[in-house]
C-alpha cells in the first residue's frame, strides 16, 4: 500500500495524468485532483462514488473486466481503452494501466488505476487511416483508370508516326506525343510517392 500512496504523492498534482483507485465495493476509494477537474462535472469530488459515473455505458463492462483481471493477477498491469464523459455530451479516450492493489496479508484492496487522454492521438490515427485509403484509392485509379488511356494515346500517336501527313499535322502529332510522354512522366512520379 506504501508504494501506490507514493505514487500518489508523485502524480497528485499531475495535469497529464489521472490516478484512481477502486475499493472492493465498486466505489472510488482514490480520485486524483485531476481525475475530478476532468470527470466530476457538477460534483465536487467522485470520491466514494460508482466507478461507472464517468464512464460510456459500453465500457462499464470493459473497466468491470479490467478489474478483475487485476485481483486475479496480483502485481500484472491490465491495460484497458476507455470513454469517459467530458461534461459537453461527448467523450474523450483514456487509456489505462491497473493493478491490484493488496494487504500485506495478500488479500485484494482494490485496484490502483493510472490514465490519460489519449483522444488527440486516436483522431490524429484515424484521420491518417483515412489518407492512407485515399492515397491507396488514388494510386488505384491512377495504375488502372489513367494509365490505360494514356497508353491507348501513346499507343495511336506511335501508329500515326507512319502515317505520311503534312508539316502541320507532323507537328501537332510532335506535341501530343511529348505532351503524352511528359504526363506519362508525371503519372509515375505519383505512381513512386503513393506507394
Amino acid at each position: 500500500m506504501q508504494y501506490f500512496k507514493e505514487i500518489n504523492s508523485f502524480l497528485s498534482s499531475s495535469s497529464f495524468f489521472y490516478t484512481i483507485a477502486i475499493g472492493l465495493d465498486s466505489r472510488y476509494s482514490y480520485v486524483s485532483d485531476n481525475y475530478n477537474r476532468n470527470f466530476a462535472l457538477s460534483e465536487k469530488s467522485l470520491l466514494g462514488k460508482h466507478f461507472s459515473t464517468t464512464l460510456h455505458p459500453d465500457d462499464i463492462v470493459i473497466c468491470a473486466e479490467a478489474g478483475m483481471k487485476c485481483l486475479q493477477n496480483p502485481g500484472v498491469l491490465i491495460p484497458a481503452k476507455l470513454r469517459k464523459h467530458d461534461g459537453e455530451g461527448g467523450f474523450v479516450i483514456t487509456q489505462w494501466e491497473m493493478q491490484g492493489i493488496f494487504s500485506e496479508k495478500n488479500e485484494p484492496e482494490g485496484v490502483f488505476c493510472i490514465g490519460y487522454n489519449i483522444t488527440e492521438l486516436v483522431s490524429a490515427q484515424t484521420e491518417i487511416e483515412t489518407k492512407n485509403m485515399k492515397l491507396s484509392e488514388i494510386s488505384f485509379i491512377q495504375s488502372h483508370g489513367v494509365r490505360k488511356p494514356l497508353a491507348n494515346i501513346i499507343g495511336i500517336s506511335h501508329l500515326l508516326a507512319d502515317i505520311e501527313v503534312g508539316p502541320d499535322v507532323r507537328q501537332l502529332h510532335e506535341k501530343l506525343i511529348a505532351s503524352a510522354n511528359d504526363l506519362d512522366m508525371v503519372i509515375k512520379e505519383i505512381a513512386s510517392k503513393a506507394e
